[in-house]
């Protein structure tokens, strides 16, 4: 029996059928419509603590612009949101390698910065190559705009301007004089820098300036040097595992400086409960506080904001949670200004942001730094994390000077 197709016909529909079947695969990879970000951030190593904060931020924005926003709006599509994570492990090559990774082989669209200024240093240099953007919540050291990129954007107020808010009110106390310790790594280096400067503007007197080496495991040299000066105000600059170096080397040699100033540990609730009353009186640099009067169109206050996500990861959220959410939340207005995924667009669209959000106003410099945000200035009373200056923001007076360690 004869086929009931001739050879050409047979060609003919196997070519038609090949251009459907192509049709189809192309609107079902269309019909996925997904924005892919790359994060390497720090699971295990110094910033482990600070870098599950940073991914619990990132992923609660994820969640809400997945679940309840309906996917991020580009023209007249909503796009879904996939986070790619790897474990940066605290290490900068790693970071580096991660960061390039996420680039080139995982084909992110756009790139949210690890914890840390001195992680997102090696990580921006890698983005700037490729021409990705990269944003971030918490990075502050000022060398980190410096350099002329044009790809990293971050929310946080510079590292220099930390301790300002902090030193003034100490001033208006009645502090006279100031030593101050620092990593010797960018973020806080920039802090002392500033505290230096910071002191001098308000009339204190610096008695003494010491820098440590990356991962410490002792500062009870510096503080023995820092206990003979018996100075006001001790500042430290670190991240959070050095504020307890500060505090547990201060209590065991007797140091008892009127006011102990800290980065990073003492805004973050965990710092209280890992020290407890030995907590009271320290006074830290804050970005964000739940307390604080912003409001944003999306997740709403300071407080709503707090609220949702105590509810969604059973803990108090400090500023670098709530800092990662914002960064996510600001790249995530960029696109959609922007209309577009395009590089040069977004871009252009991050540079022409001028927003409030639920985490403060926004609004970066052609550096990449956010000019528009203040730092205020935390201390621990009874427990708690109160809000304590600015004068217009704080909920309570700061208490100086300290009460010494053996009558805590």
């Amino acid at each position: 029996m004869k086929s009931l197709f001739s050879i050409p016909i047979l060609l003919t529909l196997a070519v038609v059928l090949a251009g459907c079947n192509s049709n189809i695969s192309e609107k079902s990879a269309d019909d996925v419509q997904t924005i892919r970000l790359g994060a390497a951030v720090s699971e295990t190593g110094k910033f482990a603590r600070e870098g599950k904060d940073t991914r619990q931020g990132y992923n609660l924005w994820r969640d809400w612009v997945n679940e309840e926003y309906g996917g991020i709006k580009v023209g007249d599509r909503r796009y879904q949101v996939e986070i790619v994570y790897y474990d940066d492990e605290g290490k900068p090559d790693t970071t580096a390698r991660l960061v390039e990774k996420l680039i080139t082989e995982d084909k992110v669209n756009f790139l949210l910065a690890p914890y840390s200024s001195g992680l997102t240093k090696s990580a921006s240099a890698i983005s700037e190559k490729y021409g990705a953007i990269m944003v971030s919540g918490g990075a502050a050291a000022d060398s980190l705009f410096t350099r002329g990129f044009k790809n990293l954007f971050s929310i946080s107020p510079p590292a220099s301007n930390y301790t300002e808010s902090t030193l003034k009110a100490l001033s208006e106390a009645g502090a006279k004089t100031v030593v101050i310790a620092y990593e010797d790594t960018p973020f806080p280096t920039n802090v002392a820098e500033g505290a230096k400067k910071w002191a001098q503007k308000y009339g204190m007197k610096l008695l003494a300036t010491e820098s440590y080496p990356k991962d410490v495991a002792d500062v009870s040299a510096i503080m023995s040097k820092f206990k003979a000066l018996n100075p006001d105000v001790f500042v430290g600059g670190g991240h959070f595992n050095d504020a307890l170096l500060f505090v547990r080397s201060a209590k065991e040699l007797n140091f008892n400086p009127k006011a102990m100033v800290i980065t990073v540990g003492p805004s973050n609730p965990k710092f209280v409960s890992e020290i407890g009353a030995d907590a009271n009186y320290i006074f830290g640099p804050t970005k964000w506080e739940r307390t604080m009067k912003y409001k944003g169109k999306y997740f709403g206050t300071t407080s709503e904001y707090a609220d949702r996500y105590q509810a969604k990861w059973g803990e108090a959220p400090p500023y670098q949670a709530a800092g990662a959410t914002a960064g996510a939340l600001v790249l995530h207005l960029a696109i959609e200004k922007a209309g577009s995924l395009e590089p040069d667009a977004v871009r252009q669209a991050m540079g022409e942001l001028n927003v409030v959000t639920f985490y403060g106003p926004i609004n970066f410099d052609e550096t990449g730094k956010n000019t528009a945000k203040p730092m205020g200035s935390i201390q621990i009373q009874n427990g708690k994390i109160q809000l304590v200056a600015p004068k217009d923001t704080a909920v309570t007076q700061n208490i100086y000077p300290a009460t010494k360690w053996k009558e805590r």
